[in-house]
């Protein structure tokens, strides 16, 4: 790779009005459509219910010598009580012997005593029940099964990447399930729910082996859950036994809930299974809207770990052996036009990029333009229109998702790529990331 700098620059430009969006004089809103009304307020009960958080989420330390005196007092309450039971030398979790005086086992032992309010009696009788749970099913052995659902892994539930505190981050996405073969496949009677409940602790179990159990370590993981087409019914029967498994026998292994993709309707759903979860657990609890998607991820995880899909730079083919390269983090305000120029290029180079932008709706283009006096810029792209329609498949299809290109050059000079934004009045978060290679000598 050769060294090179890439620059930003923004041209302000004036909004056009269309005719059938006409302009409302200050203090005034248009009223919407009656329909519009119900679906907005049940919008506007649930951010009343779980606002927007922002990401100064600090996870506990773990550390003992941080705990109040009560909470030291409590632990060692729980030790005492859990080494009364029979058979203390069985009591592990995760390959973690809970009694011996392994700092480790203090991070699980406070996860149960948080979920309680350093309850003891409480966190005892949650903690055996886990044990017992964990032991009947057979939890310790389920990384090693073939559960059967190859064509849900990468798309309903899968581990990727890390947020920007390191935690892993794990996708949850049902909208498959709008498919009626598709959930009968799935759903269709008792046994086959049980089947699917396990092949989800699986996935769960899988993001908790990348935990360090360690005070001052990573101790849990981020839930993305993806609203999109998700079918009621699957969402009222399923994920009321997913979060009640998961609150029961993982307590605390969530630092933040992120829940994308947020159809009107969801608030009428949270009512009825709030009830059952904790305040520490709706604390950690973000509520995105469609629309803005990429923009909330983004307050949490990097463009280059975030699916194309939901508006990042991250492939399920980019298998490089190391970390993705780190994109470079911008913002188009309503209005402006953005020249991302990248120098330095040397003749018989090959630059190659990605660029996104969230929730797209903006013209973009990619030019070449030579150093060399009297040369002529090339057009690497020409100017297009790309529209998102907030559906993560038909934008793949259509290729609204991230863009990769790469390009050759035959004499010096910068690439240049343009995002105009001035059609619209939203403000979009963007990113994008670049690499080049000398031609190799001939």
């Amino acid at each position: 790779m050769m060294e090179t700098s890439s620059q930003l620059s923004v041209q302000q430009a004036p909004h056009h009005h269309h005719q059938d969006h006409p302009t409302v004089p200050p203090g005034d809103s248009p009223m919407p459509p009656p329909s519009q009304a119900l679906k907005k307020s049940f919008v506007t009960s649930l951010m009343e219910a779980a606002a927007l958080r922002t990401p100064s989420f600090k996870e506990d330390t773990y550390f003992v010598s941080s705990l109040r005196p009560s909470e030291k007092k409590a632990l060692q309450e729980l030790k005492d009580k859990l080494m009364a039971y029979p058979g203390p030398a069985e009591h592990s979790m995760w390959g973690i012997p809970l009694l011996g005086g392994d700092e480790r086992a203090d991070v699980i032992l406070l996860k149960f005593l948080r979920a309680r309010d350093f309850r003891v009696a409480d966190s005892v009788h949650m903690l055996l029940k886990c044990l017992y749970w964990r032991k009947d099913f057979e939890a310790d052995k389920i990384l090693d099964e073939d559960l059967g659902f190859k064509e849900l892994e990468g798309v309903v539930a899968y581990m990727h990447g890390h947020d920007r505190e390191g935690h892993p981050v794990c996708y949850n996405a049902y909208g498959v399930f709008k498919d009626k073969d598709m959930y009968e496949r799935i759903f269709g009677d008792e046994e086959k729910l049980k089947k699917f409940l396990r092949w989800r602790v699986q996935v769960l179990e899988r993001g908790i082996e990348l935990l360090h159990f360690k005070p001052g370590g990573v101790n849990s993981i981020i839930q993305v859950t993806d609203l999109k087409d998700m079918p009621k019914r699957e969402l009222r029967v399923a994920s009321n036994h997913i979060m009640s498994l998961f609150q029961d026998n993982y307590p605390e292994m969530v630092a933040r809930k992120i829940f994308i993709n947020v159809p009107w309707y969801f608030s009428v759903l949270y009512s009825m299974f709030s009830p059952f979860l904790t305040q520490r657990t709706k604390s950690k609890f973000v509520i995105s809207k469609e629309g803005n998607v990429a923009e909330t991820l983004y307050k949490f995880v990097r463009p280059e770990n975030v699916p194309v899909q939901y508006g990042g730079l991250s492939r399920p083919d980019d298998v490089d052996g190391g970390p993705p390269k780190p994109a470079s983090e911008f913002t188009v305000k309503g209005g402006e036009k953005v020249n991302i120029q990248i120098e330095g290029i040397e003749a018989g180079a090959t630059i190659s990029w990605d660029l996104v932008v969230g929730g797209w709706e903006v013209e973009y283009s990619a030019e070449f333009v030579p150093s060399g006096e009297g040369s002529y810029s090339i057009a690497v792209e020409k100017t297009r229109r790309i529209i998102s329609n907030g559906n993560a498949a038909a934008a793949a299809a259509a290729n609204q998702e991230a863009i990769r290109n790469s390009y050759t050059s035959k004499e010096a000079g910068q690439l240049v790529l343009l995002v105009d934004n001035t059609a619209s009045r939203k403000r979009k978060v963007a990113a994008y990331r670049y690499i080049v290679r000398k031609s190799a000598p001939a």
